[in-house]
């Protein structure tokens, strides 16, 4: 009886340049039958030139012949709003409570990294701005209006 061919795929958040083969990547990825230790070269590899420990949104599309590729995008939206706005967390009460603030300047900047990522390719910049603002808003990050010289 031949083994049973299995492919599909996982969506999973990495750390950039920090792909091992420990919990919970490692088990996640050897359950499908996909090669940890080439995997965890690659990966680490093709995303050397971000900041280690950066949360890499990753699509593995593996085969039963434990042949697989990957996608990478830039990190989620919510890593650079709590990053331009200098806080930890979002709000615990968005809506009601404000945790942060970022510029419209900051907002554009974030949109024109996330313009880039498949998803977004035929989407305007100014529809990806406005859901940057609604991210924004949904974890209690306020936008204002205003030059800043930070970014």
């Amino acid at each position: 009886m031949a083994a049973k061919q299995v492919s599909g795929f996982l969506r999973t958040f990495i750390g950039a340049g920090k792909a091992s083969p420990s919990p919970p990547l490692g088990p996640s990825l050897g359950q499908r039958g996909v090669n940890i230790a080439q995997f965890c070269k690659e990966f680490n590899d093709r995303t050397k030139h971000i900041i280690a420990g950066v949360p890499v949104p990753t699509v593995i599309h593996y085969k039963g012949d434990r042949t697989f590729i990957f996608e990478v995008s830039s990190p989620p939206v919510s890593y650079f709003l709590k990053a331009a706005a200098g806080i930890e967390k979002g709000a615990q009460k968005p809506g009601r409570e404000i945790c942060g603030t970022v510029t419209l300047k900051q907002v554009y900047e974030i949109a024109k990294i996330k313009k880039r990522d498949a998803t977004c390719k035929n989407v305007p910049l100014r529809s990806v701005c406005r859901s940057v603002i609604g991210s924004a808003r949904s974890m209690g990050i306020q936008v204002v209006p205003g030059r800043d010289n930070d970014m």
